[in-house]
């Protein structure tokens, strides 16, 4: 009876180690630089339209990566929970 309040340490860390390797990784993000000079502002501004508009779809999909991962974990959270709750159960007579 004295494990019994190792099992939530047991649940997140089998959660965490067993997630995160087959879990997508959403990276942030950095910014496009724009220079202060504005004579190279203008030498570079092709350049400069094209960071941002990289920036502007990658963040898009970083947002899109985000959101998947939220629903996945709130899924697997919802299934955790059950399993405990079968676990509880079964073997603490609850």
């Amino acid at each position: 009876m004295k494990l019994l309040h190792l099992i939530p340490q047991v649940i997140l860390l089998s959660a965490v180690v067993g997630s995160s390797a087959s879990s997508a990784t959403s990276l942030a993000l950095q910014r496009p630089f724009v220079p202060s000079d504005p004579v190279a502002a203008v030498e570079f501004a092709d350049l400069i339209q094209q960071d941002f508009e990289d920036y502007i779809r990658d963040v898009q999909v970083y947002f899109r990566c985000l959101d998947a991962e939220r629903a996945r974990t709130f899924e697997e959270a919802r299934e955790v929970s059950h399993q405990y709750g079968a676990f509880m159960n079964e073997n603490m007579g609850e």
